[in-house]
């Protein structure tokens, strides 16, 4: 027999929250609660003089447990403000209070809730660690990151979070085990009551006892419980077909059942009114689930009085209405807003692209690029979920562009920074060099090269930022301390003038005096040390210059010949105190290498010409002008012969020499 009443079907919604899934965007829209059509007038008829409770089929169990979901998953959106300001660590101590309560139903949308906002505070974790690692601050800090599809890497506090969440689990498998069996247990219970309310149709007991055993029976199937799934269908049409039988056999009072109607008018207003102030509630989520508890209240009712009966259905239905098509309107804007989101993430991904089509050559066209990255990111994460099908591919297309640059980043600043490095040692290479004269006094000379160094230093580039001061700073004093010298002698010069002139006299007498002795070698290693000496002595004044140097170099050449020391001497005794003062200048060992380079090649030069001559020689024909022509080539081969002699000295020194 069909019902009696029209009645909303709540009907299901889309699997969109799952307690062990933390998604937060719902992509597509649930399925919403839809009024059954009014039923025939045949069904209204035949009840219309028998009082009897309306019959519903009952909501699927597992509708239930989606609405539970549903609701989780609206509230990671609307109310989950506190768990967020929370830290993981609290989220973990909240979650290990919670487990311990026995009844899973009670607790299970707030375990959901935890897990959202834990998994989203990691989210936000993993992010900030993303853009430290990327370098996004600060001059080589690049990147960059969405919070949705950040790479996870297990911490101690992700372990404790899964150990107590495993609890839940654990609990939940058993409550569920528990609650098949009480399933089982109900499905006895009422195939027990259908029994015997087969055995109350076929009773001749008064109309009084009768009624009340089988409103007993009734409160006994109301509240019997839920049974398995498989069940439900053909348990609740057995249960449908004998209250039906029994209302065909029973015939109420026409004042008792006037009663029932009355009462159950009373709840259905009761219901309506609640129903109509959910439209004040702002969550859409929180008044949809209400609405599907009203519903279930409003199937457990039995019917109202005929002529009210459409009416109050009219009344419920309207409400009914009006919260799903706000929730259809909801929907509608959320799939609007992800759809702006996703046309603002392609537009950013799209500059992301562009970005890496530019050709950074500086440190300021890198950080401006960068400053840039950053604001895309900025933006980025200001944006909101898009359709969850197109989320990963939207992600991973920004972030390979992310990815891209800060790894071309990486690379320029890798080379940046091996090129500072070897700028730095040039730059050190300079101090040393500066250092190794800052106490030179030859004034001339030594503030020539220091200029020179302090060009070679501004041609050199920058150097790490960390040893620019410090390095400029040791240049500096080097080059500051040799002119404070150079100036501070300057101030004194006629005193320096003056003391120098008598240090050359006393030299000058010194070597008038002097008794050499009979060892041509220490005379001629003392004549050295004597010009040596002279040399070291600083300036004189101007007017007593050339005629002090003419006395030395004359009485220098008056022992010379009187000791007999040949010109070959002479010029390697002088040129090995050329090579002695050379000692003091920084490029000394540089200038010594080139110096033995261009003797090495004069004297193999010379070799090859005086071979050559000598060869010659033997072809010139035996008459008077190939004699003459003989004996100059024999002179030149002689006086080449000499120079030989000495170049070779001078190679000889060079290789004593230690620099």
């Amino acid at each position: 027999m069909e019902n009696t009443e029209n009645t909303p079907n709540p009907g299901t919604v889309e699997d969109t929250a799952r307690e062990e899934n933390s998604s937060s965007a719902l992509s597509t829209e649930p399925i919403e609660i839809t009024p059954l059509p009014t039923e025939s007038n045949q069904t209204e008829q035949l009840i219309t003089e028998e009082f009897h409770t309306e019959l519903v089929p009952p909501l699927a169990e597992d509708q239930e447990d989606h609405e539970e979901e549903l609701a989780a998953e609206h509230e990671s959106h609307e109310t989950l403000a506190s768990y967020d300001q929370m830290s993981r660590s609290e989220l973990i101590d909240i979650l290990e209070k919670v487990v311990k309560e026995d009844d899973i139903n009670v607790i299970k949308t707030t375990i959901a809730l935890i897990k959202v906002a834990f998994l989203k505070k990691k989210k936000e974790e993993s992010l900030m660690k993303y853009e430290a690692a990327l370098g996004v601050e600060g001059e080589v800090k690049e990147e960059g990151e969405v919070r949705e599809e950040l790479p996870q890497e297990q911490d101690a506090l992700d372990v404790k979070f899964n150990e107590i969440f495993n609890i839940y689990k654990a609990n939940k498998a058993r409550f569920v085990e528990e609650q098949e069996k009480l399933k089982n247990e109900n499905l006895k219970k009422k195939f027990q009551i259908i029994e015997e309310l087969k055995q109350l149709i076929g009773s001749e007991e008064t109309l009084k006892k009768t009624y009340d055993e089988f409103k007993a029976l009734q409160e006994r199937w109301k509240n019997g419980g839920m049974v398995p799934r498989g069940e439900i269908n053909n348990l609740w049409q057995n249960y449908h077909f004998l209250v039906e039988k029994f209302f065909e056999k029973v015939k109420v009072n026409k004042e008792l059942k006037d009663l029932d109607l009355k009462k159950n008018l009373e709840a259905k207003i009761a219901l309506c009114e609640k129903t109509e102030e959910l439209l004040l509630e702002t969550s859409i989520l929180k008044s949809f689930k209400k609405l599907q508890k009203y519903h279930e209240d409003w199937k457990e009712l039995g019917p109202a009085p005929a002529d009210k009966k459409d009416e109050i259905w009219e009344r419920f239905k309207n409400a009914t209405d009006k919260i799903n098509e706000r929730r259809r309107e909801h929907y509608s804007r959320v799939e609007g807003e992800q759809t702006k989101n996703f046309e603002t993430k392609i537009a950013l991904c799209e500059q992301g692209e562009e970005i890496l089509t530019v050709k950074n050559e500086s440190i300021k066209e890198w950080q401006e690029q960068t400053n840039k990255v950053n604001e895309l990111l900025k933006i980025w994460k200001s944006i909101g979920p898009v359709p969850q099908k197109v989320n990963a591919e939207i992600w991973t297309r920004f972030k390979s562009s992310l990815d891209s640059f800060f790894a071309n980043k990486k690379e320029f600043f890798d080379k940046l920074k091996d090129q500072q490095l070897h700028n730095y040692n040039l730059k050190v290479e300079l101090c040393m060099a500066a250092e190794s004269l800052k106490a030179n006094t030859d004034w001339k000379k030594t503030s020539q090269e220091l200029i020179r160094l302090q060009g070679e230093w501004k041609k050199i580039g920058p150097v790490p930022k960390k040893h620019s001061d410090k390095i400029w700073k040791r240049f500096r004093a080097a080059c500051d301390e040799f002119f404070h010298a150079k100036s501070s002698y300057f101030n004194n010069l006629s005193a320096h003038e003056g003391e120098n002139l008598n240090k050359k006299n006393e030299l000058l007498k010194s070597l008038r005096e002097y008794q050499f002795s009979e060892d041509k070698n220490a005379n001629l290693e003392t004549l050295k040390n004597f010009q040596r000496e002279w040399t070291e002595i600083g300036h004189i004044p101007i007017k007593e210059k050339d005629r002090l140097q003419n006395e030395f170099r004359t009485l220098v050449n008056e022992h010379l010949d009187r000791l007999k020391i040949s010109e070959i001497e002479i010029s390697t005794m002088n040129y090995q105190n050329k090579m002695e003062h050379l000692k003091s200048d920084p490029n000394a060992r540089r200038m010594i290498g080139r110096e033995k380079e261009l003797l090495i090649n004069k004297i193999n030069k010379i070799k090859e010409d005086v071979n050559l001559w000598e060869n010659n020689i033997g072809f010139l024909a035996k008459s008077k002008n190939s004699a003459i022509l003989r004996e100059e080539f024999e002179k030149k081969i002689n006086k080449t012969k000499s120079e030989l002699k000495v170049m070779e000295a001078k190679l000889k020194i060079l290789k004593q020499q230690q620099v």
